[in-house]
């Protein structure tokens, strides 16, 4: 899996990563053992679906009409166009003016199949020890200069220049170096590692000679910074028009260099896409009742049963739909920041589950629409259960004496809640746990027996709505004696904080692809856990946990790699790092019905606005967009 860096380009609703896996495709042999060949695309388990033959994806309308805007939302603001830069809020949807070397298609059950985009080719020898992609020659960048392989090796040069998490995602590079014409290769430092292939077709390639050049004013540019001079591309959109933390409008670039390509036919049909940015979630969704936007997704259940009744839901002028989810797993939860003290103890973290009722609050709140999070890959074939056995069973083996021994005798279940005797019965369990790791309860207190302080929790968030959660578990906690402290910040605060590690616990959720691979050293492994920039909120540092991770980065089949990612679940889940809460495998959308979508929509995304279309006919009835 590799990281969608910035605010999705290709696709749908997204979670906070997108889903790239190893790569194949190249079969052992003597042909391959001694120069390996040249593909269109490659895939992990077997042939990918469409051959060097194939017109466009199945999923598209490859005579979809071209025209229309289509109105999109984003939180928070901007302030720069720069996505390397490490300062700033990046502008939505920036993404679409760039191109990467390979993108996957959205309709396979080998999710991890990858098709050109910059590179029209690919190659790699069986041990994977080196990647080599040659170029397109057609491929532009918006000013008419050709996409060159000193645009893509000064890409990925500056990106591990200016970028933590691009430089420790790309750890593994030794050398990137031009071999031949309009032809790169990637050599890394370990060999077997079959995702990295598949992480460098991902690299946004950036042109270096804009980035090198002047502005109009005659002053250099300098990649470091950041930027609100719309920059160069060679995608399908350039930037149009902007207003700094309101909006940006992208146009579709009629002379597009890659229109025909078969990953691209069918898609980019609008000729306008507006991103429109609000500091408020519920002056978002006012703003989307009002016509001021086109298409919402809905992350809350709760406000799902309870806010589509308004007139031009009624009337049929909005479009709800919901399409399954199938493409991710994800765990997100209360993430406890093991920097802190307190939280280094595992009965103490149990605890904080115990007091957490996940039923009732998925009664009251959300109208029984959410699943209880019970693995790190939840709702995928990848979540752990039952006892370990077979195959998982051997590789947990080898990490015993490292982890918890429930691993290998109880199957880890979170705590039922829902009525009151449960409830009591789950708050006995956290205080037995509480006293088991050095608290006890003194003058209704819950208090350290060796400092007489009172076990405080601070729940850090950004949006008022999410106290409808945290109100009837912090009431829990105070039962218990400890003190629960609401922290209502706003986005850059909450954004520096959880930077800078300065909280105790926070709700995020980390998502997975069905195939994963190296992204699990950033979320969890030891090495990333003192890095700001990673994505290892909790903090943890286990020897077991790393030994687990190269296992399902170095699993040779999928076989394999599912049984290392379950022992991986089943050790992360008995540490109980989180306080896991709810997800959903479906995605809840709603639109003014202008828009049209391909009879045949993929199975692993909803494809908006990409593959969607404007509809003449539907917008003549439900009225002009403002």
């Amino acid at each position: 899996m590799v990281f969608n860096w910035h605010a999705g380009k290709r696709a749908a609703a997204a979670l906070v990563v997108t889903s790239v896996v190893v790569m194949s495709g190249i079969g052992p042999g003597p042909a391959a053992a001694a120069e390996p060949e040249w593909h269109h695309a490659a895939a992990l388990n077997g042939t990918p679906k469409y051959g060097a033959d194939a017109k466009h994806f199945d999923y598209v309308n490859p005579d979809a009409p071209k025209g229309g805007t289509v109105r999109l939302s984003a939180s928070g603001g901007f302030d720069t166009f720069n996505i390397l830069a490490q300062k700033g809020n990046i502008a939505p949807g920036i993404l679409n003016i760039y191109e990467s070397l390979m993108e996957p298609s959205l309709d396979e059950e080998d999710i991890s199949a990858q098709y050109g985009v910059l590179a029209e080719a690919v190659r790699f020898p069986d041990d994977y020890s080196w990647v080599e992609y040659r170029l397109n020659p057609d491929a532009k960048w918006h000013d008419g200069e050709p996409v060159t392989a000193e645009d893509v090796i000064w890409s990925f040069e500056k990106s591990i220049e200016l970028d933590p998490q691009r430089k420790y995602y790309f750890q593994n590079v030794e050398t990137a170096e031009i071999v031949g014409d309009g032809t790169v290769r990637f050599s890394f430092d370990v060999s077997g590692n079959r995702e990295l292939p598949k992480i460098m077709g991902q690299l946004t390639v950036l042109p270096k000679h804009w980035w090198e050049g002047t502005n109009e004013k005659g002053e250099a540019r300098d990649i470091s910074r950041t930027t609100l001079e719309p920059p160069l591309g060679s995608g399908a959109y350039r930037i149009r028009e902007f207003s700094p933390n309101r909006q940006v409008i992208y146009e579709r670039v009629p002379d597009y260099w890659g229109k025909d390509l078969p990953i691209r036919v069918g898609t980019d049909n609008f000729d306008e896409i507006r991103y429109i940015s609000f500091l408020d979630d519920s002056v978002q969704f006012e703003a989307f009742k009002g016509d001021q936007y086109d298409f919402h997704v809905e992350r809350s259940s709760s406000q799902w049963a309870k806010r589509y009744d308004f007139p031009a839901v009624n009337d049929g002028r909005v479009v709800k739909e919901i399409f399954p989810d199938k493409s991710s797993g994800v765990m997100q939860g209360f993430f406890l920041n093991m920097r802190r003290e307190k939280f280094q103890n595992p009965d103490v973290r149990q605890a904080l589950n115990y007091a957490y009722d996940f039923e009732t609050t998925n009664e009251i709140v959300s109208a029984n629409l959410l699943k209880r999070v019970n693995s790190y890959f939840a709702g995928t074939e990848l979540a752990s259960s039952g006892l370990p056995q077979g195959k998982e069973l051997e590789i947990l083996e080898e990490v015993r004496d490292m982890v918890p021994p429930e691993v290998f005798t109880q199957e880890y279940k979170n705590p039922v809640g829902g009525n009151p005797q449960n409830v009591r019965a789950n708050l006995r369990e956290a205080v037995k746990l509480l006293r088991k790791a050095g608290y006890e309860l003194k003058d209704r207190k819950m208090v350290d027996t060796k400092t007489g302080e009172q076990l405080s929790v601070e729940f850090l968030y950004r949006d008022k709505a999410s106290e409808r959660t945290l109100l009837p578990y912090a009431q829990n906690l105070e039962n218990i004696g400890i003190k629960p402290v609401l922290r209502l910040v706003d986005t850059s605060q909450f954004v520096n904080r959880v930077r800078s590690r300065d909280f105790d616990t926070v709700v995020l959720a980390i998502g997975q692809s069905l195939s994963p691979g190296n992204e699990q050293r950033e979320y969890w492994g030891s090495a990333s856990a003192d890095n700001e920039s990673s994505a290892n909120y909790a903090g943890i540092k286990n020897p077991a946990i790393d030994k687990l991770i190269d296992k399902v980065i170095f699993a040779k089949d999928r076989e394999t790699l599912v049984a290392a990612t379950h022992a991986l679940d089943r050790v992360l889940l008995w540490n109980h790092y989180v306080v896991p809460q709810f997800y959903s495998d479906e995605t809840r959308t709603a639109r003014w019905n202008r828009f049209g979508h391909p009879q045949k929509m993929p199975e692993y995304s909803t494809g908006f606005p990409t593959i969607w279309w404007y509809d003449e006919a539907l917008a003549a009835k439900t009225g002009a967009a403002r």
